[in-house]
């Protein structure tokens, strides 16, 4: 079995110095959320640990995931990241095809076994004996199970991976399940979005080749790293959802100023994901940023919850249901109550003032 070069390894062939090495160790500590303590843990599993081979397969999808995750700007991807995770087998990437291709996945899972990382794009038809989706001659539920065999992890890339997309909504006329209702005997990271951010992509890779393990999922089986967090949180329009100021047009004053799409049918109160945090395109924005509001890609079953111009019944606002039209009229109803208050107040010492001067 050929030994795999190390991260560092990598990073000397190519002519990169020791302060490029640590300079990546220290971004990718960031990227993955860890605290600076944790550094030399990156270091050392960088230095030392072979690079994870990675097998990754293609099933009912749109190949945006590897649109997005061959456009990251994170160090992993720019320049170096096909060669340290060592990208072995990929039928949309790779320059052989047809029988070769396949030899090199089955010698991938020969010379490695319980040591690579399946990664799942797309997901799987069941219906008709998987015809809608067949690889080599064979339906991909049956590649899927066979590759999946002797993984050490598996990690479903995108909605429809994850959770089953467009192809799983209603009627789903193929039968299409994700990764986990046909893989249910290996650990499966869920890694949603239509698809996902690239830095999420790499950073979910890097997480388990440096530390041997999938990274801390949510109840979900998402990485928290990146999917602790509603869109909404740190979305900047949050003000102007607080303030009750809502855009009520695409074309009015109101979008122009950058008011809250929650109107609009903004799903940003119940999506998780980092968008607003870590945005695309090197953090050039993110599609609330570009006007358009969150249709919740990265929730289950967000294809089946629109239309997607259709604003939410209710969201939670300071530990009460309140909804979108409520929300103005409360704020401005407490600015009403304080006023009067405060008048009510300065009455009351004024009166207050006069008895003294009776008195004297």
């Amino acid at each position: 079995m050929q030994q795999k070069q190390t991260f560092e390894e990598v990073f000397q062939s190519r002519g990169l110095s020791r302060r490029d090495f640590l300079k990546f160790c220290s971004l990718t500590s960031v990227a993955l959320g860890l605290a600076p303590s944790m550094l030399p843990k990156v270091v050392h599993a960088m230095e030392t640990k072979p690079r994870t081979p990675v097998i990754w397969l293609h099933g009912l999808e749109c190949t945006c995931c590897t649109e997005s995750f061959i456009r990251s700007s994170h160090p992993i991807v720019a320049d170096v990241i096909m060669n340290m995770i060592s990208l072995d087998y990929d039928d949309t990437l790779s320059a052989a095809a047809g029988h070769q291709l396949e030899a090199v996945r089955k010698q991938i899972m020969k010379d490695y076994k319980g040591q690579y990382i399946l990664a799942v794009e797309g997901n799987v038809p069941t219906k008709d004996d998987g015809m809608y989706c067949i690889i080599g001659g064979d339906s991909f539920q049956n590649v899927l199970k066979e590759t999946a065999a002797d993984a050490a992890a598996v990690i479903a890339w995108g909605a429809c991976a994850s959770f089953g997309c467009v192809q799983n909504a209603k009627p789903n006329p193929t039968g299409a399940q994700p990764i986990d209702k046909i893989i249910k005997d290996k650990p499966i990271v869920k890694v949603p979005g239509c698809p996902p951010i690239a830095e999420v992509m790499t950073g979910v890779i890097t997480h388990v080749h440096t530390f041997g393990e999938l990274p801390e999922l949510d109840r979900m089986g998402r990485p928290k790293a990146f999917y602790n967090t509603r869109i909404h949180d740190k979305c900047y329009r949050r003000s102007f959802f607080d303030a009750g100021m809502f855009v009520e047009s695409f074309d009015d004053e109101s979008t122009r100023k950058g008011w809250c799409l929650y109107k609009m049918g903004c799903k940003g109160p119940t999506t998780y994901n980092s968008c607003s945090k870590i945005q695309w395109n090197e953090g050039t924005s993110f599609p609330i940023g570009s006007g358009h509001p969150c249709i919740g890609c990265s929730e289950p079953n967000f294809w089946d919850k629109g239309p997607f111009y259709t604003r939410l019944a209710d969201v939670e606002l300071f530990g009460t249901d309140s909804t979108a039209d409520k929300i103005g009229m409360v704020a401005l109803g407490a600015a009403a109550a304080g006023a009067a208050a405060h008048a009510a107040v300065t009455a009351v010492k004024h009166r207050g003032g006069e008895g003294k001067e009776s008195e004297q």
